[in-house]
């Protein structure tokens, strides 16, 4: 252990620890601007500056390591008028929009000012007259506002991890609230919604309450509220799901199809696979996505159930994922003969329609959605959670393989925020070899062993997880901000909780989807399951650009 004084505090932190964490650990707090807890650090603002005895100029605390015996100091005035300097240049080059700005209530640039007590700026304020970017179906990037947290040239996913990380509304969701409100306030059209598994566990934080607070039961009212016609719940897509992946996997084992099969259920990883694993697209379940296999069964089951014509029938969905709204509109799914969903929400977006409305979220009553394609296990509301269609598939895999029903349904190997699992799980002889990945870095470095592997002629795993956000959905690019690794842990908290007291938790005991393979699908994976429940990838090129 390192020992070191900041401001006459004595701490003592670990070798290598930055002057910005020894700070926070004395209880000592340092001007941020260009930092985040979850990044790796760049120290690119300066605003963090400190000053070490002996050391001249201030350093950048974010970057500078604890050394023993340092002696540090945050608050003298030439540090004050540093930072207010920098940030009074970072302030002329940004524009004066703020009460229309998307960050307005949530900025760090704002609180940063106020913080700074910069009341009036020394220098001109200028324009960079950059053109906003709105090319994106799930991302509008404004680069006159950047601060440079994060830079980089990649191929564009849509996952909205950068929007999570920017501080300053330079990158943010490309709003569809006008679209949705257009289409409740047509009489002539029925809208119908549909709600994701992380959704439920994390709507609750733009009202004040903890992140992992189970609200789906006013998710529900709320969308009643504001006028949406009928409320269901991609939960029950997600338990369809598991029937149709499971069944495809077991026909792979036993039939020599292509292995390791790889979830399809996160858009911006199947982008992600399209661009730099095309060798893979034909290990990646043809499943389509929960939300997609219920937006293809709103605009027939739903429809011909209710005698909606599926023209007049708006699929809306809430989603936690700004990569959601690029694939809606991917061209190959219109299964249904139309449109499988019109327009996604993000969490924050459904926030602000609530708040819109003048709706007190915290005084409505629970209530439960509307019959028919919305009863779900609790295999299914683990689904937003990295490690959770894993599990749930290995729930159903395993007793439609043995005929054995399992005396625990828990596969804790699969659970956590590590950035890559493994497991075994023995089918009564048959050992089945799986991995779970979150986050596209660690989805590349499992990937590149599996092709390698491949190219050998080996399989190493049977089955493989993979979701684009670290922690999986719980931490997509349109859940509530911060969105910290803390607050997406105690996200997957609560959907295992919902998980654990829910009556039915195997996917093949959900007696509604049951029920429809009965009355209208078939047989998983048969000829009319498949033809609205499956889908197809695209190779793409290596480009960067942001659509």
């Amino acid at each position: 252990m390192l020992r070191c004084t900041i401001d006459n505090r004595k701490v003592e932190v670990p070798e290598g620890t930055s002057i910005l964490d020894a700070a926070r650990r004395a209880g000592v707090s340092i001007p941020t601007l260009c930092h985040h807890e979850d990044l790796a650090t760049l120290g690119s603002c300066g605003m963090c500056v400190v000053e070490i005895d002996g050391q001249d100029p201030p350093r950048r605390s974010c970057i500078t390591p604890v050394v023993d015996g340092m002696q540090v100091r945050t608050r003298t005035r030439r540090l004050r008028e540093t930072r207010r300097t920098l940030l009074e240049l970072v302030l002329a080059a940004h524009p004066q929009d703020c009460l229309h700005c998307i960050k307005h209530g949530g900025c760090e640039l704002q609180d940063l000012a106020e913080k700074l007590e910069v009341r009036s700026l020394r220098y001109d304020n200028y324009s960079r007259g950059l053109p906003v970017d709105t090319t994106s179906p799930s991302i509008v990037r404004d680069m006159n506002k950047c601060i440079r947290r994060g830079m980089g040239t990649s191929v564009c996913t849509n996952c909205g991890q950068c929007v999570v990380y920017c501080p300053v509304g330079a990158l943010y969701e490309n709003e569809d609230i006008s679209r949705a409100w257009a289409a409740i306030d047509d009489p002539q059209i029925s809208v119908v919604a549909q709600i994701a598994p992380a959704v439920r566990v994390a709507l609750g934080e733009e009202f004040g309450r903890q992140p992992g607070d189970l609200v789906i039961g006013r998710i529900y009212a709320a969308l009643k509220a504001i006028g949406v016609d009928t409320v269901l719940d991609t939960n029950f897509s997600a338990d369809l799901t598991i029937m149709e992946e499971g069944t495809e996997l077991l026909e792979r084992m036993k039939n020599g199809g292509p292995l390791p099969l790889i979830t399809s259920c996160s858009p911006g990883w199947i982008k992600f696979a399209e661009t730099y694993f095309p060798e893979l697209l034909e290990n990646v379940s043809s499943c389509k996505s929960p939300q997609q296999m219920l937006g293809a069964l709103i605009k027939t089951v739903h429809a011909e159930s209710t005698g909606k014509d599926p023209a007049k029938v708006m699929s809306l969905s809430i989603m936690p994922c700004t990569a959601k709204k690029y694939e809606a509109q991917r061209p190959e799914m219109e299964d249904s003969g139309f449109r499988d969903v019109d327009v996604v929400l993000t969490t924050r977006e459904l926030a602000r329609m609530i708040r819109e409305a003048g709706i007190d979220f915290d005084s409505l009553e629970e209530i439960a959605p509307d019959p028919v394609l919305s009863a779900y296990s609790g295999a299914a509301t683990i689904f937003g959670a990295s490690g959770g269609v894993m599990e749930a598939a290995l729930r159903t895999a395993y007793e439609l393989a043995t005929g054995t029903r399992l005396e625990t349904v828990e596969f804790t190997g699969v659970r956590g925020t590590d950035g890559v699992k493994e497991a075994c799980v023995d089918l009564e002889g048959t050992p089945v070899t799986v991995a779970v990945a979150n986050g596209l870095g660690n989805a590349r470095a499992l990937l590149d062993r599996v092709a390698e592997a491949k190219r050998r002629g080996e399989t190493p795993y049977q089955f493989i997880e993979i979701m684009s956000c670290r922690g999986g959905c719980v931490g997509g690019g349109g859940q509530p901000l911060e969105n910290t690794m803390a607050q997406r842990k105690a996200r997957i908290d609560g959907l295992y909780r919902e998980d654990a007291g829910l009556p039915i938790r195997r996917s093949h005991e959900n007696p509604e989807v049951l029920a429809l393979y009965e009355s209208y699908l078939g047989s998983p994976g048969g000829e009319r399951s498949h033809h609205l429940l499956h889908t197809h990838y695209t190779k793409r090129p290596a480009y960067a650009h942001v659509t």
